[in-house]
């Protein structure tokens, strides 16, 4: 047996074969440790060697108890950090998880994952639930047995193309489209890497998620970060703070609007006048560098646009800028260009098909947070998105490549669009992709794969 095979996580499985791993590195200084070290540094100029000496002798469970747990001294607690992996949870429940500015980690993906065996959560667990996620289920393989020889003929492989590659990015492009008719009960894995300050803050809003399989996930995280970690959780819990959230959890979480403009600049504002102080600087911006942090004082901007859930999971991934969780539902009309990219007798079956799906999720007798379980990621929802000139700048022109989805790519395109229109004159200059909509079979070796 390894060394790594010897080291015991902590982890606990729920009933319905979710589970929530922390793991344990085996390092001989511990994430506790190193919290205690770096805090005692903070306070001593006798060297990082005296403080070895304190941690060997007295060791570091009753001081986080006292110091960050008791005393509130909640920096400490920025100084230990852990992963957390959390498997079989909806891609709802990822979605609250990584609701947080300072997330960090990774999510499985639906271009590379083939969802054909992948568990629905079902909250309900009725013959009428059961049968609307078999719908999609059904649905979506066999959109992909039709898809993969279409997409073959309209792109085909250059005689001097890898065949290897051109068959992974075709792959790709086919799960890029059907993955619109995944429902967002649709089971998926994920890694959270926090410290214990942001893991104890972001817990105290999702124990009070809308959804019960969130606040299952919270609980489960809660209780094995305790078993991991002692001396760093249990914190003292007081009423009021937990009423705030519950009520801005269940009153305020979701976001909804009931015009959803298609696209729109809802807000601009930007020091304009002092931005142009910096026009010649701007203008010497090269290719792949962000702007620096501190033109993030000259003020915000605000875009509001209709965006298919699918995507969102990917634009959601930047925490620099403010969005808000949309409530999943058919409101807005499916995402056409999920339509549009199949062939013709499958896109007639499609539209058949969702008329159909739509009035078994209307049927269902649930509130309209679980309905979410049922309704597939292509349905368009309302997002508002807040940040700085840099944040968006660089959002921007990452998503407005041929890399990225096409339904995220359009509207990064015409962010990048209305940021030249109104700061172009201030110096500010793009370095968008020359052909944004070209198929790339590059896209093949985006994967992460073993090698043979």
């Amino acid at each position: 047996m390894s060394k790594v095979d010897s080291i015991i996580h902590k982890q606990k499985t729920f009933s319905n074969g979710s589970k929530v791993l922390v793991i344990n590195t085996g390092a001989v200084i511990n994430p506790e440790a190193e919290a205690m070290l770096q805090a005692l540094h903070s306070r001593s100029i006798g060297g990082i060697k005296n403080h070895l000496k304190v941690l060997a002798e007295k060791g570091p469970e009753k001081f986080l108890s006292t110091y960050y747990v008791g005393y509130g001294h909640k920096s400490i607690g920025d100084c230990g950090t852990c992963t957390i992996f959390i498997e079989n949870v909806s891609m709802l429940t990822a979605k609250a998880i990584q609701d947080w500015p300072l997330y960090s980690g990774q999510e499985a993906s639906t271009r590379y994952i083939d969802f054909a065996e992948q568990r629905f959560i079902d909250p309900l667990n009725n013959q009428k639930s059961k049968t609307v996620l078999k719908n999609w289920r059904s649905f979506y393989l066999n959109g992909l047995k039709e898809l993969e020889p279409f997409l073959k003929e309209k792109y085909p492989l250059n005689k001097d193309g890898n065949e290897k590659m051109y068959t992974k990015a075709i792959k790709a492009r086919a799960f890029d489209i059907m993955r619109g008719f995944l429902p967002a009960g649709a089971s998926t894995n994920l890694a959270w890497h926090t410290n214990f300050r942001q893991a104890a803050d972001h817990l105290m809003r999702l124990r009070h998620h809308p959804l019960e399989e969130v606040r299952e996930t919270a609980q489960a995280i809660e209780e094995i970060l305790n078993e991991a970690f002692p001396s760093s959780f249990g914190h003292e819990r007081f009423k009021k703070t937990e009423e705030f959230n519950q009520k801005w959890m269940n009153d305020n979480y979701y976001y909804e609007d009931k015009k959803g403009a298609d696209f729109k600049l809802v807000k601009n504002f930007v020091d304009k006048k002092s931005l142009k102080k910096y026009k010649n600087f701007l203008k010497s911006r090269p290719m792949k560098t962000e702007l620096p942090k501190e033109l993030s004082e000259l003020g915000t901007l605000q875009f509001g646009f209709l965006l298919d859930f699918g995507s969102f999971r990917d634009i959601q991934r930047h925490r620099a800028v403010i969005q808000r969780m949309p409530l999943l539902n058919t409101k807005h009309g499916f995402e056409k260009w999920y339509l549009n990219e199949l062939p013709k007798g499958l896109k007639e079956d499609a539209i058949k098909f969702l008329s159909k799906q739509e009035k078994l999720v209307g049927g269902l007798k649930c509130s309209p947070e679980t309905k979410q379980y049922y309704t597939a990621m292509g349905y368009r929802l309302p997002n508002r998105l807040t940040g700085s000139l840099p944040a968006i700048l660089y959002l921007a022109e990452l998503r407005a490549t041929r890399f990225v989805h096409p339904t995220l790519r359009k509207r990064a395109i015409q962010i990048a669009q209305t940021l030249l229109k109104e700061f172009g004159s201030s110096g500010l200059t793009l370095h968008p992709d020359d052909d944004p909509d070209r198929f790339d079979i590059k896209r093949g070796s985006h994967d992460i794969v073993k090698k043979t």
